[in-house]
């Protein structure tokens, strides 16, 4: 059977990218991993001469493509900057504005929002970044519609996320939109990471202090009980009695510790069961729909369309396993 060919993947390289970011996607993209049944990528690491681009800390990233590459790129990767103020260099802005022109997925990390912002791309867009460099994307870009708070989000095939950890969040998310839920999660188990975090998560997770230890306790005893039970029906209300709280402080406590609310969180989960049943089984879509607690077909299908863009059963064919069990592995 022929093998697809790689993904092609470019990494952008400019004086002053940030070396997390660029470990981050080298990790999520650069790594061979099709022994664990991870497609293979190509990462290319592209800048606008051959010359070592200098990071803080005396490193240097070393480009094995120019700027000419880019056009056969299917997706572009846009590192933070240590100084988000300095201007991109503009053959890089100019390559940019063409990618987009093409339908090139380009995607941002941290502060790279401001190299997207520079080449004007963001502008009438939603965007977000870090939530500390917030009001300085606004003041400076003030055309871009800075989200307040968020992981990740998307506009007109730009992606941009918010800082750090939620770099490693949007690269999963790419690679789960892309190949599939159970590559997503074989490179977050080999990262040593959570499979998914959702890009309408709070930036900010607020952590407990010594007197509310017992709700964390709480908590991560019911989002345990949930996990193990999302075939079930399970209200609001029902996990707030199993928590020993009333609906509403349960609800506060819940995002505080999660950053998002409790029918977010269980959505979220049941949406990624069902992904690992269609690609891993062949079970008929009730018993799919069934087992992720949805209840019924016809609700998992809309929320499937609202969340991902595609049905159940489209899912399905792009991403199931070959051959199919119909008892899961």
């Amino acid at each position: 059977m022929t093998q697809p060919a790689p993904a092609r993947i470019a990494l952008l390289a400019f004086p002053g990218i940030r070396a997390f970011d660029v470990s981050v996607i080298t990790e999520v993209w650069g790594a061979d991993r099709t022994d664990q049944g991870v497609p293979a990528f190509e990462l290319r690491r592209v800048a606008a001469g051959p010359e070592p681009v200098p990071m803080r800390g005396g490193l240097a990233l070393t480009p094995d493509r120019t700027l000419a590459w880019l056009p056969r790129a299917e997706l572009i990767l846009v590192p933070g900057l240590d100084d988000h103020v300095t201007p991109a260099p503009e053959p890089v802005l100019a390559a940019l504005r063409r990618a987009h022109a093409r339908g090139t997925t380009i995607a941002a990390l941290c502060g790279g929002a401001f190299t997207l912002a520079q080449a004007g791309l963001l502008d009438g867009r939603r965007a977000l970044t870090h939530w500390a460099l917030t009001d300085l994307l606004k003041t400076r870009h003030p055309q871009v519609q800075v989200e307040p708070d968020a992981l990740f989000v998307e506009d007109s095939n730009l992606w941009t996320a918010a800082g750090t950890a939620a770099g490693i969040d949007l690269c999963l998310h790419l690679v789960r939109a892309t190949h599939g839920a159970e590559a997503a999660a074989t490179i977050a188990r080999s990262m040593v990471t959570a499979p998914f975090r959702t890009g309408t998560q709070a930036q900010f997770i607020a952590h407990p202090t010594p007197h509310t230890d017992r709700d964390a306790d709480a908590l991560a005893e019911v989002r345990a009980f949930a996990l193990a039970h999302l075939d079930e029906p399970l209200t609001v209300a029902a996990l707030a009695a199993r928590s020993g709280m009333s609906p509403r402080s349960f609800a506060r406590h819940f995002a505080a510790a999660t950053g998002t609310t409790p029918l977010r969180w269980l959505l979220d989960h049941r949406i990624a069961t069902a992904q690992k049943l269609l690609e891993r089984t062949d079970l008929p879509m009730p018993e799919v729909a069934r087992r992720s607690g949805f209840g019924s077909e016809v609700t998992m299908r809309q929320h499937f369309t609202s969340r991902l863009g595609t049905s159940p059963r489209a899912y399905r064919t792009s991403f199931a396993e070959q051959p199919p069990s119909g008892q899961g592995r």
